[in-house]
């Protein structure tokens, strides 16, 4: 096979404009039969596909045609169907090691997780087929997978899996969370399992009245208090704050050792470089196919990932490399004050907010910093006007919210300034030329965050607030957005302030930094804005962590705690970038 086809007749819904793309087809043109219906279903015959890529351009981002490299002589691992996802080899768990993957949303990240848990059966592009563990280890002979599913077949392999979307917990369990756990503990430690991942407070709480953070860690005690040697963890820092995912890392990290493996998925590329050995690259095209590079050291393969190209397989899978430059400190003599707020304190029920007096700059990106319960959602809030009495004055604000509200309004309707003025600085690279047509309520977690971007950083106002616009995004979509909102801000002469717990996103972003301190669901307090440096050596001391700059790819990295590098920063309080 050197071609695929994929057809999503979910966003191809229109009858008509199905019966034109298929009138336009060459191949249709001289009698054969390249496109067809089956049923109310457009489908392309891959082996009559010539790839002119002539019903693409009307089929607003339903149709690709995928010309595949050369080295996918072998039929897919797993196929979603006539014209559907394709999934081109597997990742590997290796006792002794966490292995990480790395990859784009819709690439087949989860996919593979799945295959390998047994909860998708794979079928070599063969729809409706099972292929047995004969057929895997035939189809894997002379490698590393070979091994794995010789042993899966004889039982030495026992699998413990974490979902990505621990949202759907409650939907699948009612009761308490002690009574969930209780299910699942077959090594009977419990009592330890809440300790570690700090759930001793809500063991009482019932399931569907807890956090998003607080589901994950619940997610994660209920896959580790199985009885298993090998672990997935698809996203398991999503929902945690800083400090919640150098603790979830770490954990993980201590549960490899001779006899047990961990494989996990991870947008949040500091963290993954911290917690893995091995990484495997995933590329190809979101929503057409995904391949799975062979294992590299963390350190290499993150620079291989974010160079673009993989040398060994002689495949360049992104145009440009992602670099990182640190940036001089800002002259704040040269800066115009935009606006400042008076030292205040706000009391929600029981938690108390104070903040010190602050200000934020013209064309000034302030970073901010802290962990859950601590108080930065009601500071934006107040910021915001949303919670009234410390509100900033006679200022136009365009506010994203933590939590995003959808409706059956179409994207196109909701954010018309993106449309009409901003088209080239955020519709295209956010992405969004394929939803204008699509309502809010029928988007993804990714897709709905995008668009709530793109009407926040339109919109008319003199200061921008976003509560966590990182969270659902894949790494590349982290990155780029970092740049989309510096150039926006740079052509509009606006400000923002800006909420997340990606590290690497908003040390990339940040011009100063605001620390949230205090006891999560007690009281927070608010410093800063600070220089960055100063900032972030305030943040890193709290959680008793320093970084680095990678020699190669300039990027941030995590000194392993206790190692000279780690020493020497912390002895002379250079925790960042030393």
């Amino acid at each position: 096979m050197t071609r695929l086809a994929i057809v999503d007749n979910n966003k191809l819904k229109d009858m008509a404009l199905k019966k034109h793309i298929q009138s336009l087809c060459p191949v249709n043109r001289t009698g054969s039969d390249c496109m067809y219906f089956e049923g109310s279903k457009l489908l392309i015959d891959e082996a009559l596909c010539i790839g002119c890529g002539i019903c693409t351009k009307p089929a607003l981002e339903a149709i690709h045609i995928v010309n595949l490299p050369e080295e996918l002589k072998k039929e897919p691992v797993h196929r979603y169907g006539k014209n559907g996802f394709a999934l081109y080899s597997l990742p590997i768990p290796i006792n002794g090691k966490v292995v990480g993957i790395v990859g784009k949303n819709g690439i087949g990240k989860t996919t593979a997780l799945k295959i390998l848990a047994g909860i998708e059966k794979p079928n070599f592009g063969i729809p409706g087929a099972e292929a047995s563990y004969d057929e895997l280890i035939d189809y894997f002979k002379g490698s590393e997978a070979q091994g794995f599913f010789e042993k899966l077949k004889k039982g030495e392999v026992v699998i413990s899996y974490k979902p990505q979307q621990v949202d759907l917990i409650p939907k699948q369990y009612k009761g308490t969370v002690k009574d969930l756990l209780v299910k699942v503990d077959e090594k009977k430690e419990l009592d330890k399992m809440a300790e570690v991942l700090e759930l001793k407070e809500i063991l009482d709480h019932d399931i569907s009245k807890i956090s998003g953070g607080e589901l994950q860690r619940v997610a994660i005690a209920a896959c580790v208090l199985k009885k298993a040697n090998v672990y997935f963890f698809d996203e398991p820092t999503s929902f945690l704050d800083v400090k919640q995912r150098l603790k979830i890392s770490q954990f993980i990290r201590n549960l490899v050792n001779e006899e047990t493996g961990v494989i996990v998925v991870e947008h949040d590329l500091i963290i993954l470089d911290y917690m893995a050995d091995l990484i495997h690259l995933m590329y190809g095209k979101p929503g057409a196919f995904g391949v799975v590079s062979q294992p590299k050291s963390a350190k290499g393969g993150i620079n291989v990932y974010l160079s673009g190209f993989l040398k060994e397989e002689n495949v360049r899978f992104r145009d440009e490399t992602i670099k990182f430059e640190a940036r001089p400190p800002i002259d704040m003599k040269r800066m115009h004050l935009l606006t400042e707020w008076e030292g205040f304190k706000q009391k929600l029920e029981s938690f108390e907010l104070v903040a010190e007096k602050g200000n934020i700059y013209k064309q000034d990106i302030v970073g901010v910093l802290g962990e859950n319960g601590i108080g930065k959602t009601t500071f934006v809030r107040v910021l915001a006007g949303e919670i009234k009495g410390h509100e900033l004055e006679g200022l136009g604000i365009s506010y994203k919210p933590q939590y995003l509200d959808s409706s059956d309004e179409l994207v196109m309707s909701f954010i018309p300034l993106a449309v009409h003025k901003y088209d080239a600085q955020l519709v295209k690279p956010l992405g969004l030329k394929n939803l204008l047509m699509r309502k809010l309520n029928e988007l993804s977690g990714g897709e709905l965050q995008r668009v709530w971007i793109a009407k926040c950083l339109s919109e008319d106002s003199d200061l921008i607030l976003m509560d966590e616009p990182s969270a659902y995004l894949d790494v590349e979509q982290r990155l780029s957005l970092g740049k989309i909102i510096r150039d926006m801000l740079k052509i509009t002469g606006r400000s923002a302030l800006i909420v997340d717990h990606d590290l690497l996103f908003i040390d990339t972003i940040s011009d100063r930094l605001t620390v949230f301190e205090g006891k999560p669901a007690v009281h927070g307090k608010v410093t800063g804005p600070f220089p960055m440096e100063e900032g972030m050596n305030h943040f890193l001391d709290h959680i008793d962590v320093t970084f680095r700059r990678d020699e190669e790819s300039k990027r941030p990295r995590i000194n392993k705690l206790g190692s000279q590098k780690d020493k020497e920063q912390k002895r002379t309080g250079k925790l960042y970038y030393s």
